[in-house]
């Protein structure tokens, strides 16, 4: 049998685990509860009906949060056309095939999103097997492919997540610290979950969302509800 810490188990006992939880006394929940010294991070995480080997139902996509999620992305410009642009937008590393070069040559990965323009696909390509397993390679769906570099920078480092659905329906997806204030952590998940809940693909039959619950780092998961969880 698991053993828990004597802070974690304090934690756990003040949640209601056959309880759904509205999202106002989920956030109040899951601030109290955190156990961790540091400022956790609070995340958010859904069970989806869907097949994912399904076109239709491979959920994934971005979402751009009203107050960002508190960690600040590191983002890595590959082209050769707008380094200028992508320099004033605040990416941290901008350049071309240099830049690729330098991932296999050091195996440098110092960046958390690539950002590129389609001209650098084909050279992006050839690195599939080394950015895909890490999730870094850029798609056009998550807006990280575009001649809009300035855009997809900015919008990046003002919070937008980029999510995917796994292979056994389960999405997560980090959306605050507990430092956060309530009003503000409130905004931020019910963006999220209304988000997530229009993205139900016309084929699902039934339930499309069957499990929803927030955690913080280390902490006690809180069940919720809300508009459109069905």
């Amino acid at each position: 049998m698991k053993k828990y810490s004597k802070k974690y188990t304090a934690a756990l006992a003040k949640v209601d685990a056959k309880k759904i939880y509205d999202l106002a006394e989920a956030v109040k929940l899951v601030k109290e509860t955190s156990v961790t010294k540091f400022d956790a991070s609070v995340d958010v995480s859904f069970n989806l009906n869907v097949n994912p080997t399904l076109a239709d139902q491979l959920i994934r996509g971005t979402i751009t949060l009203p107050h960002g999620n508190g960690k600040t992305k590191k983002v890595l410009v590959v082209t050769n056309t707008k380094i200028e642009e992508a320099k004033e937008a605040g990416a941290d590393f901008v350049g071309g095939k240099d830049m690729l070069e330098k991932i296999q040559r050091e195996n440098w990965f110092g960046f958390d999103v690539i950002v590129a323009t389609p001209d650098m696909m084909g050279e992006l390509g050839k690195m599939g097997r080394l950015l895909g397993p890490k999730g870094l390679m850029p798609n056009p769906k998550t807006g990280t492919v575009t001649m809009d570099v300035k855009g997809a920078v900015i919008d990046i480092k003002k919070g937008k997540i980029a999510y995917r659905v796994d292979r056994d329906g389960n999405l997560s997806m980090p959306i605050a610290k507990v430092s956060f204030s309530d009003a503000d952590l409130l905004d931020n998940l019910t963006a999220v979950c209304d988000h997530i809940a229009k993205s139900r693909p016309s084929t699902v039959k039934g339930t499309f969302i069957i499990t929803a619950a927030i955690s913080t780092t280390m902490g006690p998961a809180v069940q919720i509800s809300f508009p459109g969880r069905n």
